[in-house]
């Protein structure tokens, strides 16, 4: 295996999932070892608890909140962050992450769009509220927070089953990818929509595509051109090697 030749690219595109933050200690959702192996999203993670079980979707990402307090990013996180930062002024980064957790910025990369949001952010629930999100490490383990604007529940600032991604990141999404000329994806299993659709569409830019991942995507997705089976904190520190 042998480092990209970033050389040959201006406009880069990286897509991250949960196996980026896996050696950090963060669980993934889906796959071996998947969170959602254990429970059931519906019960924990769906749009509609906002008005039935606000508390349920607490209960989650709260535990997840008290886990980030001391978790630390991993040799990826910190490579890509790295590696964003030694790039030269003619060249376009954006790491586009499907992760809730932050550990991307606490590495230090900058141009990052989250497109699930972010747990350590706090929103109102109530869509025609003007409270903005704010950072927020409180667990809320035993109370349900109440927006002191309209007194509707607090809710983690991120994307439930059943809702739409954020306009502003969907479009910083969209304009990425439309002349990216090297898409990399990280740690993904590459089928959840929308994130399963980026690859596609850098693949119609004319961008050299890659998969990293550790296990090998099943059924295969064609606009894939490549495929590095392994850790992200091992495959990344070596595809990333060279910078310039």
């Amino acid at each position: 295996m042998k480092a990209i030749n970033f050389s040959h690219y201006r406009k880069i595109v990286v897509l991250t999932g949960a196996g980026v933050s896996v050696a950090s200690g963060i669980r993934p959702f889906r796959g071996k070892g998947g969170l959602w192996n254990e429970i059931n999203p519906i019960e924990y993670a769906d749009s509609s608890l906002l008005k039935t079980n606000p508390r349920a979707i607490w209960q989650l990402d709260g535990a997840l909140r008290k886990q980030l307090a001391t978790a630390q990013p991993n040799v990826a996180h910190i490579k890509l962050a790295q590696f964003e930062a030694k790039l030269s002024p003619d060249k376009q980064f954006t790491l586009i992450t499907q992760n809730i957790d932050g550990l991307h910025q606490l590495a230090g990369s900058s141009n990052v769009i989250e497109i699930h949001g972010n747990v350590c952010r706090t929103r109102c629930s109530n869509p025609t509220c003007n409270l903005t999100a704010y950072l927020d490490s409180n667990p809320y383990d035993d109370v349900l927070p109440i927006c002191q604007i309209c007194s509707s529940p607090l809710r983690p600032d991120i994307v439930l089953f059943g809702e739409h991604l954020p306009v502003k990141e969907e479009w910083l999404t969209k304009r990425a990818l439309r002349d990216c000329d090297l898409f990399i994806a990280i740690g993904t299993s590459g089928t959840v929509y929308p994130a399963s659709g980026f690859v596609r569409s850098a693949d119609y830019a004319g961008a050299r595509t890659i998969l990293i991942n550790l296990e090998p995507m099943e059924p295969k997705n064609p606009y894939f051109k490549e495929e590095y089976l392994g850790a992200a904190e091992e495959i990344v520190p070596l595809l990333f090697g060279a910078t310039s």
